[in-house]
């Protein structure tokens, strides 16, 4: 349910409005929030003091709480002389990146203004960020920690500041391209133009939804302006050991978004897979078994590896198309038909097209693993017709 506060405000002076911040200048604050309880209020006042009236403003918070946190901000929204919009979701899909896009999708303004609700990200930072934005008809202005006038000093500890340089780190080395000119990626803190916005395509995942945003659907300019990060108001950090999974899982989706990255780590996948093929075959073997079935048997252990890697790390968001007893039988198949199909296809190499041995058996590697990694992805992963079928439809 929605519940929504309105107390306009006059917008003073259109002069010094259209010199200091270009039209359009209406902003939409997201505020996504899990038991913020103890802080929505000073947030709320903060934003009151420090967004000049000039702008014009709306909060929306997207909550995802099992508190009172929507309780506090309607009352705490009444004194505010701006709108304020409280969307409460009952199942939190995509975790606080999914609030994040349920508040663009509410947004009814040209720019919207992404922040945290435990006050650690500074509301008077805000007119900055769409100024900056308009100034240099930017698409994205990131809130950095990381440029000149910065800082992380409300990082509490020594552990979080690792964790921190770590993530950021291993995103900028993942994404060299698409984050270009983000000297801070893990930021919570910035500024989006609403048509730079493409909702649909954005799969978020835990709480680095720019990361998502700049990855997914980059907007055609970025620019970045200073911000001090701040200690909490009150509460603990939601940052925990579950949401860092959660965010490697993220890089891992968003990394092999494309063909070609997917058959690269399939292929690396593969690779693993020796390990446990060869460790069984040696034991086997060592047991006094024929190497002939001992390979067949453990040839099932590398696929058994390989299969929940890929599980795991590669087609984790396309397992619901299939039962996983379906797919486990047909990944089974298509694994097993490789060894099928490598002798044969090594017996035409060298009889019909005259190559040697060892360039046939290495061509024939080859070619049998893409047909394997496009087998995957097509008959193990894909959705099926029957699933992708429109309701009422009906089949020849």
């Amino acid at each position: 349910m929605t519940h929504e506060y309105t107390a306009p405000e006059e917008l003073g002076d259109p002069a010094v409005q259209a010199a200091e911040v270009a039209e359009p200048g209406a902003v939409t604050i997201v505020v996504p929030t899990f038991n913020e309880s103890a802080n929505v209020r000073q947030l709320l006042h903060q934003i009151t003091e420090s967004v000049p009236s000039r702008l014009p403003c709306e909060v929306v918070f997207v909550d995802d709480s099992t508190d009172d946190t929507p309780q506090v901000i309607r009352e705490a929204a009444q004194d505010c002389p701006f709108p304020v919009t409280v969307i409460h979701r009952d199942e939190p899909v995509g975790g606080l990146g999914g609030a994040v896009v349920e508040g663009m999708k509410a947004a009814g303004s040209d720019w919207i203004v992404v922040m945290d609700g435990d006050c650690q990200h500074p509301p008077s930072l805000v007119p900055e960020l769409v100024a900056t934005g308009e100034r240099a008809n930017a698409g994205l202005v990131v809130a950095s920690r990381y440029i000149k006038g910065g800082s992380r000093a409300g990082l509490a500890g020594s552990y979080r500041v690792a964790v921190s340089r770590a993530a950021t780190w291993l995103t900028k080395s993942l994404f060299p391209r698409r984050l270009h000119g983000i000297s801070d990626p893990m930021s919570g803190f910035f500024a989006i133009r609403r048509s730079d916005i493409t909702a649909e395509a954005l799969k978020p995942l835990g709480y680095k939804i720019l990361l998502e945003l700049a990855v997914r659907s980059r907007p055609r300019a970025v620019t970045e302006v200073p911000f001090v990060f701040q200690e909490r108001f009150a509460g603990e950090s939601k940052s925990t050991a579950a949401e860092g999974r959660r965010f490697l899982r993220h890089l891992a989706g968003l990394r092999t978004a494309d063909p070609l990255s997917r058959m690269v780590v399939f292929g690396l996948i593969g690779l693993t897979g020796f390990v446990p093929n060869l460790g069984a075959l040696w034991a086997m073997t060592q047991m006094g078994l024929h190497y002939l079935p001992a390979e067949i048997v453990a040839n099932q252990f590398g696929v058994a590896w390989n299969f929940l890697l890929i599980e795991k790390l590669l087609f984790r968001d396309r397992r619901q198309h299939r039962h996983w007893a379906d797919r486990t039988v047909r990944f089974a198949l298509l694994a097993n038909a490789d060894l099928v199909l490598r002798i044969p296809l090594i017996a035409l190499l060298v009889g019909q097209f005259g190559l040697a041995v060892l360039p046939a058996t290495a061509l024939a590697l080859v070619i049998t693993f893409v047909l394997r990694f496009a087998g995957t992805e097509a008959l193990v992963y894909l959705p099926s017709r029957r699933i992708g079928r429109r309701p009422g439809s009906r089949t020849a």
